[in-house]
């Protein structure tokens, strides 16, 4: 993808192809065609190159889950705030289910518990292909108990393969006593290239994230046929919307994965469930770390912070 694309060039202004270029520059052709383990080395460094300092005050403890097969790995953020905190974040990371873990998102989790004064707890759940589905669903839903038992209010919060896991678990939890508070989905991947959703045509070759990119990664996450109907594989899949965690969906215009996001939102929508979609023009998949390069990242992730907030301080009696 270059500046020179006719589709792309009048959409995309010159700090976020500084961006895509930056990011690029870090993989190989065909680089999903590599190794599972060469995606994750190229990953790795490729975060850490963009990777932000802590904020200042910003308390961080490595801790574990017990899970239902191992114990999982979180790392909790804690704001530089004496006061309790008005609730707390699980975070499930982006990387196609495949790439990423506690350090991939590191300042990104850092910068929303200094931004919210909201505890956050990150999950470093079991990557694909070694731990096909329903792995990672199983972690993060492991995680969201565990810290749903401590009192918080919790906002669930993911980006692209963590969005994906974070609609599942409030589907699945939406009838505990302590359910999500709140859901924020961030680029998510939800399951709409099985429904023939117009930006998977549209956004085919978009820079980032190809249409081409998401049909490995569907293959690779699961060992078998792909499952039919479970909306812990694929959220757009369930059946009944109602009931669940108030929700807001952040999408790239400029991504395969865009119409996961307003067909989410639509369907929660008609459920009566509170549901906002925003979509930024311009941006691209995995826009997150462009958030200190470019203006329009910058400001989507500080809506991205504020509904976080909001979300998880509605219900609070003041």
């Amino acid at each position: 993808m270059t500046k020179r694309d006719p589709f792309y060039a009048p959409r995309i202004d010159d700090e976020i192809w500084a961006f895509v270029d930056r990011t690029n520059s870090f993989y190989p052709p065909d680089a999903v065609e590599s190794s599972i383990a060469i995606q994750r080395s190229v990953y790795d460094e490729m975060c850490a190159q963009f990777r932000q300092s802590r904020p200042a005050g910003v308390a961080v403890q490595d801790e574990a889950v017990a899970g239902p097969d191992c114990d999982i790995p979180t790392r909790r953020y804690l704001p530089d705030d004496k006061s309790q905190p008005a609730a707390t974040v699980v975070y499930c990371h982006g990387g196609g289910f495949v790439v990423g873990g506690l350090e991939s998102h590191d300042d990104v989790c850092a910068e929303i518990a200094a931004a919210t004064g909201f505890t956050v707890v990150s999950v470093d759940y079991r990557l694909c292909p070694e731990h096909p589905h329903p792995a990672a669903y199983q972690d993060a839903r492991a995680v969201f108990e565990a810290v749903a038992d401590e009192g918080l209010p919790v906002v669930m919060c993911g980006d692209s393969a963590g969005g994906n896991l974070v609609a599942a678990v409030c589907l699945t939890a939406r009838h505990r006593p302590e359910a999500p508070v709140g859901q924020v989905l961030i680029y998510p991947g939800l399951g709409g290239e099985s429904m023939g959703l117009p930006s998977y045509r549209d956004e085919a070759e978009a820079p980032l994230l190809t249409t081409r990119d998401i049909m490995f990664y569907k293959k690779v996450r699961v060992t078998g046929g792909v499952p039919i109907g479970d909306p812990t594989y694929a959220p757009l899949s369930a059946k009944d919307f109602s009931d669940l965690a108030p929700c807001v969906v952040v999408t790239a215009d400029c991504d395969p994965l865009r119409d996961d996001g307003s067909t989410f939102v639509r369907r929660l929508s008609e459920a009566g469930v509170q549901a906002e979609w925003i979509n930024e023009p311009g941006l691209v998949h995995g826009y997150l770390r462009a958030r200190t390069t470019s203006e329009r990242a910058k400001h989507s992730f500080a809506r991205i912070c504020d509904a976080i907030s909001r979300l998880g301080t509605a219900n609070r009696g003041d």
